[in-house]
């Protein structure tokens, strides 16, 4: 089943000003998860593989590349971690790029926060509104995105309309 996301990341040099702030609001925090997504070559969309000590899945995602909250469709596979999976993968996608990350989780309600080191690139918060069953609607996931934006002190400069990958790959080239 597809779920619908209303995201956004940004970029931050105060990554622990804007974790103390969120935590004003009393999140339920998941913890901190050292993730490798492996980005594989397909045709349409997105395709990464989450290895971490929290989250494990495989990933598809649609969405475009532009600054500020924007929707993603998404398909999620979860798993115990298995590395016969990753081999398929690598053998017929092949790679694209790998994203290691220290990630800190928290949740409020059905709103996911992410405050991001990622190698390489730097210091990032990323808000998922997300609707898994449906029952939720765009607009409202777009009202949450906004609120927290605001709640954060996010500026338009500070959003990054690419993913960590594509920044990865554009540093890279």
């Amino acid at each position: 089943m597809t779920t619908i996301n209303f995201e956004f990341k940004a970029k931050t040099e105060d990554i622990n000003g804007l974790e103390k702030k969120l935590l004003t609001l009393d999140p339920k925090y998941i913890g901190e998860d050292n993730q490798a997504d492996t980005y594989f070559n397909v045709a349409t969309g997105r395709l990464k593989l989450r290895e971490g000590n929290i989250e494990n899945s495989l990933i598809y995602y649609d969405r475009i590349n532009t600054a500020g909250a924007k929707q993603s469709d998404i398909l999620l596979y979860q798993h115990h971690p298995d590395i016969t999976l990753k081999e398929i993968l690598i053998k017929v996608n092949g790679i694209k790029v790998v994203v290691d990350k220290k990630r800190k989780i928290y949740f409020i309600d059905n709103v996911k926060f992410h405050f991001d080191v990622v190698e390489g690139l730097g210091t990032f918060v990323e808000v998922e509104a997300i609707d898994r069953n449906g029952d939720i609607g765009i607009e409202k996931l777009k009202e949450q995105c906004d609120f927290y934006a605001d709640f954060l002190d996010i500026k338009s400069e500070d959003y990054i309309a690419l993913s960590y990958s594509d920044l990865i790959l554009d540093k890279n080239s």
